[in-house]
């Protein structure tokens, strides 16, 4: 299997064959990233389609110093990011709402240590479905910068360095907005429960 680096190489040599098997490698993985940032479907495949047309016009700026997994979330993230201040800006709100758990992908936003795999009563799935809005909601309150490095860290699996070159900042910020959002969150659920 050939190497991002070879692959890379070999886009910037217009290989249409070493942009396809970059682009089944990382596809599925940056439209995941996309759509939990922009909560829409339709927008995220629009923008996976956006991240490598970059990739294929544009190849030579990856100057191979940090892995091309992370120039390639840096990518997919600013453009997310843009597509989100655009809407802002034009003061469109999707129609749907984040609490349709069961539906699509909003399920795999708990993690994986809050679900218990046996099968579960009513009272308990309800208890449970109860937990995920709350998780999501908690999740969604946090401010954009913060909210986007727990998703990489936490939910993306990240390494800090890794997560680091994605968004392009110190590896420093990068801990300090991951604890600040790890504080925000067990306070907003701790608040919850005494509720």
């Amino acid at each position: 299997m050939p190497s991002d680096q070879d692959l890379v190489e070999r886009i910037r040599e217009r290989d249409g064959r070493a942009f396809e098997a970059l682009f089944e490698r990382y596809g599925g993985m940056i439209r995941h990233h996309l759509v939990r940032i922009v909560r829409d479907d339709a927008a995220a495949q629009d923008l996976v389609q956006e991240v490598f047309l970059r990739v294929w016009t544009r190849a030579e700026q990856w100057d191979e110093r940090g892995p091309f997994k992370a120039w390639l979330y840096r990518i997919a993230t600013n453009l997310a990011l843009n597509h989100l201040r655009s809407l802002r800006r034009r003061s469109e709100q999707p129609l749907e709402t984040t609490d349709n758990w069961g539906e699509g992908e909003e399920e795999s936003t708990l993690p994986a240590w809050m679900i218990d795999a046996s099968a579960l009563d009513p009272d308990a799935a309800l208890e449970l479905a109860e937990q995920q809005r709350l998780y999501q909601r908690l999740v969604e309150r946090l401010p954009e910068e913060k909210r986007e490095v727990f998703h990489l860290v936490h939910e993306m699996e990240m390494s800090l360095r890794d997560a680091a070159d994605a968004l392009g900042i110190p590896e420093g910020t990068v801990k300090s907005r991951l604890y600040y959002a790890k504080r925000s969150l067990a306070c907003g659920w701790r608040d919850q429960e005494t509720e």
